[in-house]
């Protein structure tokens, strides 16, 4: 939709409503890094996930100065492209997905340091997209130690799910099925589980076509020396679905 304005948005911070001052199309570039899970466990879908994700590239740094890296989480997170605006260069590294035989995944060590990476460059527009199945997590991280740099950073954590659910209970896997259930719904990201992997290409242009046409709502906050709990964005307009993600801004304004 192109014609959005401050009436079709509503704004809370622990449920007080806030003004909506203006409404406009995010145009910054973004920063993204697509996590790619090419653990054993994802040997049967490796061919799709690397389709899926050069269109996905290809859509991303078609007429933008989007930066966008790739990192693998078999054995240990492994950059294979460092972020770039550069589509050859990222397309190197989607083109070294292969999976690696025996291994398990680390995930959530993967996303600790993106969000590292993302908050030593100071990271204005961070965007997460965790390509993973629900093989073995071997991180040993809890699930509030992954979130809190999330939103610590500001990323938006968006999460595609390959192939059947897990029966693992370990705590490993209770803490990755929280943090891939709570991550994108406290980040403004969006989950996806798909049983077929032949869906994934169609699946990351939804969600190219979703970040391309992002808007930057900005709104009114009375000063304190107290933040928030949470922030919510909703929408007003019937058949519209709003998620948010906040962005840091000088006192007196914030924007999702």
């Amino acid at each position: 939709m192109e014609d959005l304005g401050p009436s079709d948005f509503q704004i809370r911070e622990d449920n007080v409503p806030r003004e909506v001052l203006r409404v406009e199309p995010a145009t910054e570039p973004m920063q993204i890094a697509i996590m790619v899970d090419n653990s054993q466990a994802a040997r049967d879908y490796i061919r799709d996930i690397r389709v899926g994700v050069e269109s996905f590239v290809t859509d991303m740094t078609n007429g933008s100065m989007n930066q966008i890296s790739i990192v693998a989480l078999a054995e240990r997170p492994t950059i294979l492209a460092d972020l770039s605006p550069d589509r050859e260069q990222i397309l190197k590294g989607v083109r070294r997905i292969f999976e690696q035989a025996g291994s398990g995944m680390y995930l959530l060590d993967g996303v600790i340091e993106v969000c590292r990476g993302f908050n030593k460059r100071e990271t204005p527009r961070p965007v997460i997209v965790a390509i993973t199945t629900e093989g073995p997590e071997y991180s040993s991280r809890r699930y509030e130690d992954v979130l809190k740099p999330l939103k610590d950073v500001g990323a938006m954590f968006n999460v595609l799910v390959l192939g059947p659910p897990s029966n693992d209970i370990s705590e490993d896997a209770r803490n990755r099925s929280a943090v891939l259930d709570q991550g994108p719904r406290t980040t403004g990201g969006a989950r996806e589980s798909l049983l077929a992997t032949s869906a994934l290409p169609a699946a990351l242009k939804r969600l190219a076509n979703g970040l391309r046409h992002q808007y930057r709502v900005t709104y009114a906050r009375p000063q304190s020396l107290i933040p928030p709990e949470r922030a919510t964005v909703s929408a007003t307009r019937p058949g519209l679905t709003a998620r948010g993600t906040l962005v840091k801004e000088p006192p007196q304004e914030r924007k999702r």
